[in-house]
């Protein structure tokens, strides 16, 4: 069947984000294993809890704050945390308005409300209002709806609320272990090694395949 939705992920495959400078700003805070903490791959269940919503702004900081010896601001603690998060290259974004012309676009993120005031901010500064509803039908993010990827729930949740058809949907992310769980639920799924590749380089390639696949 050909390809009429994607559902993309959104830190790193769309936005760029550098979780090393992350690791820097909370080292000079006193943290010395961010990276141990959170990264690409894993993170400590603090941040799942962050991203699912069932801690709040407050408890997040504070939770900052027992791994550090030294004090520390809300204004701080939120610096470094919103220090990964970058904005979106023009081509990029050039690229995903071209795109929504040809396919539905979903954008399903795990992320917290700290990055979405941030980014929200980044975007809105550089490329006007409501930036992210122009390009896509619908915005899930999983401390909005309480589950995070790569539970199969949340994929699901995408496929059934649009009444999309998984045979004509593609999920496309930069973490392994959210492909699987997509997967899981039935959709076809490619993983974006952003180490390699940038989304408008590389996702042309994967639509021309399932083009000529269906």
């Amino acid at each position: 069947m050909a390809v009429r939705n994607i559902i993309l992920d959104f830190g790193g495959v769309i936005i760029d984000v550098d979780y090393l400078q992350a690791a820097e700003s909370f080292r000079k805070l006193g943290i010395s294993d961010f990276e141990v903490l959170y990264s690409r791959k894993s993170q400590a269940s603090f941040f799942d809890d962050f991203e699912t919503g069932k801690l709040s702004n407050r408890q997040f900081r504070e939770h900052v704050r027992t791994l550090l010896t030294g004090k520390v601001t809300d204004r701080q603690i939120d610096a470094a945390w919103n220090s990964m998060v970058f904005s979106i290259p023009r081509k990029r974004l050039d690229y995903l308005l071209d795109l929504k012309e040809q396919y539905k676009l979903f954008l399903l993120s795990n992320t917290n409300r700290i990055h979405i005031k941030d980014f929200t901010e980044k975007l809105e500064r550089k490329f006007g209002k409501h930036l992210l509803n122009r390009i896509f039908e619908k915005l899930y993010f999983s401390c909005s709806i309480g589950i995070r990827k790569p539970d199969p729930l949340i994929f699901q949740m995408v496929i059934s609320e649009n009444r999309l058809k998984p045979g004509e949907t593609i999920f496309v992310d930069d973490s392994i272990q959210h492909i699987r769980g997509a997967r899981e639920a039935g959709i076809k799924s490619y993983h974006l090694d952003v180490t390699k590749y940038k989304l408008e380089d590389w996702l042309p390639d994967i639509l021309q395949k399932n083009s000529l696949n269906s």
